[in-house]
């Protein structure tokens, strides 16, 4: 059933003050807001139940109502829920002075202002901010990681936009759980009030390849695909003297060079070498220069 605050007179009071104030009530015997208990401002993650807790002492005979305050809808009253989005409920126990309004599976279009109110006259009501965010998990560093044959494999999980500590950080190689790998030589190190789980995998192998994700308990998860190289390695390899990696393959493309030209110019014309004079002192000299170029630089 849905129900729209304007069809119930009385019943909503749209401002986001408590009227009277709640200290005004307390010695008259008459219901008051017990904001001692309360928490007002409420994050949640997408996918973990949102709750709103309000307190109301000597209620008595009256009713606790939850209203949706963008569109003024009439969400429980009570313990009856009016409307037909069922994520909705009232939570209530028998000699309780707390009134939970459960939002199931939240999403950010939730978010927003939502008032708990009581049905004395006049109206009195407690305003509620929900934030509903997307909690993200991050691998750091590139999408994707080369390492070098018999080195370490280091990852590092980060839960962003988290409102609480994981209860739990879990790793995945493909479809597998490796917290509980029987390969050995695996540490899993999660921290849980930095939300940051380190993994490591000593001595690398080939079979240790494959696509590594990060599953915080209440986070989206984060991949990364991990290539294990053997021998030569690539330009994004984490590991290795990159500087001396690109000395070698300068000096590879010089000898390559010249000995591709030489040849080409040799094959070419058998006689140029000798029926141009002037040539050949020009060649012995660059011959001469990117020889002791490679020396030098051996």
């Amino acid at each position: 059933m849905n129900i729209n605050a304007n069809d119930i007179i009385n019943i909503v009071n749209t401002d986001d003050t408590t009227h009277p104030p709640a200290w005004q009530n307390t010695n008259q015997g008459l219901p008051y807001f017990d904001n001692t208990t309360t928490k007002r401002d409420v994050t949640a993650t997408v996918g973990s139940a949102a709750k709103l807790h309000c307190t109301v002492r000597n209620l008595g005979d009256r009713a606790v109502s939850w209203i949706r305050k963008r569109d003024l809808h009439i969400l429980t009253v009570g313990i009856l829920t009016y409307t037909n989005d069922q994520r909705y409920q009232s939570l209530h126990a028998d000699s309780s002075d707390e009134w939970t309004l459960r939002i199931t599976s939240p999403q950010p279009r939730d978010s927003g202002i939502y008032e708990c109110q009581v049905s004395t006259e006049p109206k009195i009501s407690l305003a509620f901010r929900l934030t509903v965010i997307v909690s993200r998990a991050e691998i750091l560093g590139n999408s994707e990681v080369f390492i070098k044959s018999g080195n370490d494999i280091n990852l590092t999980c980060v839960a962003y936009e988290a409102p609480g500590p994981p209860s739990f950080i879990y790793w995945y190689k493909g479809p597998s759980v490796i917290n509980y790998s029987q390969r050995g030589g695996i540490s899993v190190l999660t921290e849980r009030q930095s939300k940051t789980s380190k993994l490591v995998i000593s001595r690398a192998m080939a079979s240790d390849s494959g696509n590594y994700t990060c599953l915080p308990s209440n986070s989206d998860p984060a991949s990364v695909m991990v290539h294990v190289i053997n021998g030569e390695h690539p330009a994004a390899m984490q590991h290795g003297n990159s500087s001396s990696n690109s000395i070698h393959l300068y000096r590879n493309r010089n000898d390559n060079f010249f000995t591709f030209h030489l040849s080409k110019w040799l094959l070419s014309s058998p006689t140029k070498m000798f029926s141009s004079i002037p040539t050949l002192p020009m060649l012995l000299t660059a011959m001469l220069t990117v020889m002791c170029i490679n020396f030098c630089m051996r």
